[in-house]
């Protein structure tokens, strides 16, 4: 890993001291508040004590007769927000704050508030201190417990509830990192006996983290309901407290996710379905967030692994109880390797942001640069600024210049094409006047590249896994200063200097395309910083591998010297064939046979199951050339509706409650919002569903044109015996996918 001796307080903190592992702001009935910190040396848990004075930044004048203020200091610099306030005690920082709210006009988060509030007083210490977690500690260091539960469902309902006092949670995992697993189940120890056991698991295993899969919006939130329900106490805190509960929001790419965020005192929670959202963001490459969809993904699922839908684990644990543990293993197993791929990055970023770890997870990119500015400024005892004013500006230059079928395609990508022309042209933020965020940029690229240099010259596999995740980790927040420019609650954003970056970013994807162009290549298509475009004599069936080779290394060569001091090109993808769509959306063949999709159009969630095998198998048949057997594919799916040779499960929608039926029906009492046949059906079914039940549904009738709502079933009510399905619907269905994606079987070219 990178030594002490690589530290920079500018990037790390003003404080160097290792193996950081959490801190707690400690509320006190009597005299300051406090923090608790936790240090991992040795493999043992030591705690310490801290002092802590919460603090708000505001401006001198608006701060004046600020109630509780137990000293402020002035702050250099040019910035409004001159003065930082101390504060006793976290309740006296809160009268504050919404004394400056009255006082002002403006809530705290408000654009353009003449005070800056930080409402985490974890946030608050670390900033302060300039303390992170997790520095000078490799991955493998911290503890992380595996948690996964499994639960049976009253008879009737298709997924468990908590709240029913029928349903009841029959097997807990547990794993760490070691190797260690216990499975603890509900054919030997009744519900509260595991739950018991699960506690004492959590207090002798210790952990610094806990993972689970959705353990966010079903493990905890159902431990805790049948924990209270049994009166058994969820002593989960390194204080011995319960886990405490409260709503939150994680926002990635354009997903919002509403979600219960369960905080353990002395420990960080992690879900690895998040992290593989945000993976997805950037990839674009997963069929669903599943945990059996990634571990497939990602190649880490075992081959006699155990698979059981969830709406028949009742069933299974009921005739086969064994069969349920080892489905639970199996589970835990997938969890802790999920996490071992994705969270590297998320424990990289924690020994550099003022966040818990635990935050860390959950946090947009802007806000992460826009805490490091922040640090920096209270470091020097420099005024902030208020944020700049939005405005509208063009964005990145996306194109498509080919579709359907092209052969032998390469991609390149501008390294860093954003970062490299702000720190080439020295476009920052204006109203940074300590010129920190070109020094961060800076910072952070070179450190990529020492930690690229050190992934090469590694001597262990755990080794290189750590300087990768390190250089993954640069670029990811490399590539959004540029974001932050265009983040309106970002203190130093500056809208005009956004523009001026995706302008001459515009300008030279533009010379790009055209040097290409005029030296034979054939453009397919561009994404803000990416190319995907067939070589000059690509594609045409050419044997000549050494000739072509050279020829292409020398074309590679001159396109970089065409390009402008600071700015490289990484050619980084060649692929036998891509399938292009519409932007954004298109599919390759790797030379090793593997598919890569991306794109909602082409692997859209909302599809049924069987409309996205049948879009999958036929963008393969293209890719490799077999067009001619699309009917024929087309044909077999046809065949397997109209006989009727599926389970239901091919043809049926899952979709979450996002509201109380109840509510729903008040809403359509009101005439406000369509109907929609999971709620219909919940309604109907006259059972107890609630906000985040699932239902499955399939579509009944024996026309093609239904009104879904009022014609579909729940897939608990399918009879195999008696099948209802509507066949016609379906068909409709997958001929109008057929259609769609089967009118492009000769290329096109466009603007060539």
């Amino acid at each position: 890993m990178l030594s002490i001796g690589d530290y920079d307080p500018l990037l790390y903190g003003a404080n160097d001291d290792k193996a950081l592992v959490a801190v707690e702001h400690v509320e006190k009935r009597g005299g300051k508040d406090g923090i608790t910190l936790f240090f991992r040396r040795d493999g043992e848990i030591v705690r310490e004590t801290d002092s802590f004075e919460p603090f708000i930044i505001a401006a001198a004048d608006d701060a004046d007769g600020c109630a509780g203020v137990v000293r402020s200091e002035e702050l250099a610099g040019k910035g409004e927000l001159d003065t930082l306030l101390f504060f006793e005690k976290w309740k006296d920082y809160s009268k504050a704050r919404s004394w400056l709210s009255r006082e002002t006009g403006f809530t705290p988060s408000a654009i353009g508030a003449p005070y800056l509030c930080f409402n985490d007083p974890v946030q608050q210490y670390l900033m302060l201190t300039g303390r992170t977690l997790f520095l000078g500690m490799s991955f493998e260091d911290i503890s992380r417990l595996q948690v996964d539960i499994e639960c049976v469902t009253s008879e009737g309902y298709e997924f468990c509830n908590a709240a029913r006092a029928g349903d009841r949670i029959v097997a807990i995992g547990l794993g760490d990192q070691s190797g260690w697993m216990e499975v603890l189940s509900g054919e030997e120890l009744d519900e509260k006996s595991l739950l018991e056991r699960f506690v004492a698991l959590v207090r002798e295993r210790d952990p610094d983290v806990i993972e689970g899969h959705n353990i966010f919006n079903f493990d905890l939130p159902y431990i805790v309901e049948r924990a209270k329900r049994h009166k058994v106490k969820l002593t989960l805190g390194r204080d011995g407290s319960a886990p405490r509960k409260r709503p939150s929001r994680f926002s990635v790419g354009e997903r919002t996710i509403s979600y219960s965020r369960f905080e353990v005192f002395g420990r960080h929670v992690v879900d690895t379905m998040f992290l593989l959202q945000a993976y997805d963001v950037s990839h674009r490459s997963l069929d669903g967030f599943g945990l059996k969809d990634a571990a497939i993904h990602f190649g880490f699922a075992a081959k006699d692994r155990t698979y059981i839908e969830g709406s028949e684990i009742s069933a299974e644990f009921a005739r086969k109880p064994k069969r349920v543990m080892d489905y639970v293993k199996d589970d835990v197993a997938e969890t802790g390797a999920l996490s071992g791929l994705l969270s590297m990055s998320g424990f990289v970023q924690a020994q550099i942001l003022p966040y818990s770890y635990q935050n860390v997870c959950v946090r947009g990119n802007a806000t992460k640069i826009d805490a490091l500015m922040i640090r920096e400024y209270l470091r020097n005892r420099t005024a902030l600024p208020k944020p700049g004013a939005a405005r509208e500006f063009a964005g990145g230059y996306t194109d498509i210049f080919m579709q359907g079928v092209v052969r032998d395609v390469h991609h390149c990508d501008v390294r860093s094409l954003y970062p490299s022309l702000m720190l080439t042209r020295k476009l920052a933020p204006r109203s940074d006047e300590l010129g920190v965020f070109l020094r961060l940029l800076e910072v952070l690229r070179d450190f990529r590249l020492q930690a690229k240099e050190k992934m090469a010259a590694a001597g262990s596999d755990a080794e290189k896994s750590h300087f990768d995740a390190l250089q993954a980790t640069f670029k990811v927040l490399i590539n959004s200063f540029y974001g932050y420019l265009g983040f309106q609650r970002g203190r130093f954003c500056d809208f005009g200097r956004a523009g001026k970056v995706t302008e001459d970013g515009r300008s030279l994807l533009k010379q790009m395309i055209d040097w290409l162009k005029e030296h034979g290549a054939q453009p397919v298509e561009i994404d803000t910083d990416g190319i995907y475009y067939v070589p000059p004599g690509g594609g045409d069936g050419s044997d000549q591998c050494s000739v072509i080779s050279d020829q292409r290394e020398k074309f590679r060569g001159d396109f970089q010297k065409s390009l402008p001091e600071g700015i490289e090109v990484e050619f980084d993808g060649e692929y036998e064939a891509m399938y292009s769509y519409k932007m954004k959306n298109y599919a390759l063949l790797t030379s090793d046979g593997e598919m890569v999709i991306k794109g909602a159009a082409l692997k859209s969630r909302g599809l049924e199951p069987f409309q996205r095998s049948f879009l999958r198998e036929s963008i393969r048949m293209r890719l490799e050339g077999r067009e001619k057997e699309i009917p024929a594919l087309r044909n077999r799916y046809k065949k397997a509706i109209e006989e009727r040779e599926w389970p239901i499960r091919e043809l049926a929608k899952t979709e979450n409650l996002q509201d109380a039926p109840g509510t729903y029906a008040e809403k359509q009492r009101k005439g406000k919002g369509s109907k929609r046949a999971t709620y219909e059906l919940a309604l109907r079914s006259g059972r107890e569903y609630r906000a985040g039940d699932q239902v499955s549904y399939y579509v009944t009738g024996e026309k093609k044109s239904v009104a879904v709502h009022e014609n579909s079933k729940l897939v608990s009510e399918w009879d195999p015996k008696d099948r209802d399905e509507n066949v016609p619907y379906y068909l409709a269905k997958l001929e109008a996918l057929y259609k769609k994606f089967g009118e492009e079987d000769s290329q096109q070219e466009m603007g060539l």
